[in-house]
């Protein structure tokens, strides 16, 4: 065997060497490859599958808000304009009449308001703690509303915070008076469990159409349905970024 010989056939051994060290490589990266893809896939099926869930549970809720909202109107439309109060489709119940209401600067309810109240919250607290319903509510809010004025001595800082301590005190006095009711004793555990009172002072001003703030429209109480749509699409969200 000559030199050349030799050269070529170790040279040849080194080549096959290498082509079997490359073919298991390229393999490999080919696997690599195709467990990113499956990986991919995964991932944006997974996406999707929480994007469905989070469209759904927002169809439902919003059908069944549709329905309370027709439930309630049902109900209430023919004592509306009596209590001075109104209905909107965001599920708030307002009771917009402050001569109705309270004395000026007083959190005591005045007797015409106590017999709304008897009349309305048994009647309100029997549609919301149907069992069509009942599953679906986080909360019911009792929010105390005022305008931006105390007197004309205070500033607007002192109007604010004056007026946050009746507002709160004004809806503390509602949902007393509206859990001490005979007809909802037996409800007591689901209201105290979902059932608050919000003052809220003067962050939520009504205004005439010109721009000026409704002075007699900003005072007011309304009760409010919350929903657990925003929770349960959060808790999807959250194990989505797990």
């Amino acid at each position: 065997m000559t030199f050349h010989s030799a050269f070529t056939q170790q040279n040849n051994a080194t080549n096959s060497a290498k082509e079997e060290h490359w073919i298991p490589l390229a393999d490999l990266m080919a696997g690599l490859m195709m467990i990113f893809m499956l990986i991919a896939i995964i991932f944006m099926v997974k996406v999707e599958s929480d994007a469905k869930k989070v469209k759904d549970i927002a169809l439902v809720y919003n059908e069944m808000k549709a329905k309370l909202y027709q439930d309630l109107h049902s109900e209430f439309k023919e004592n509306l304009s009596d209590w001075g109060a109104e209905l909107d489709q965001d599920l708030t119940f307002r009771f917009k009449e402050p001569s109705v209401l309270f004395d000026m600067g007083k959190d005591n309810l005045k007797p015409k308001f106590i017999q709304i109240l008897d009349n309305f919250f048994p009647r309100y607290i029997q549609i919301l703690d149907a069992d069509k319903y009942r599953d679906s509510i986080e909360e019911i809010r009792i929010e105390g509303h005022t305008s931006s004025i105390w007197n004309n001595s205070t500033n607007s800082d002192e109007a604010y915070f004056l007026n946050m301590t009746l507002s709160q005190s004004r809806t503390r006095s509602t949902l007393q008076h509206v859990l001490a009711l005979p007809q909802v004793q037996k409800k007591q555990p689901w209201l105290k469990a979902h059932l608050t009172a919000n003052g809220l002072s003067s962050s939520r001003l009504i205004y005439h159409t010109d721009g000026t703030e409704n002075r007699e429209g900003s005072q007011r109480v309304e009760f409010k349905v919350r929903t657990n749509a925003d929770a349960r699409i959060s808790e999807i969200l959250k194990t989505a970024q797990q």
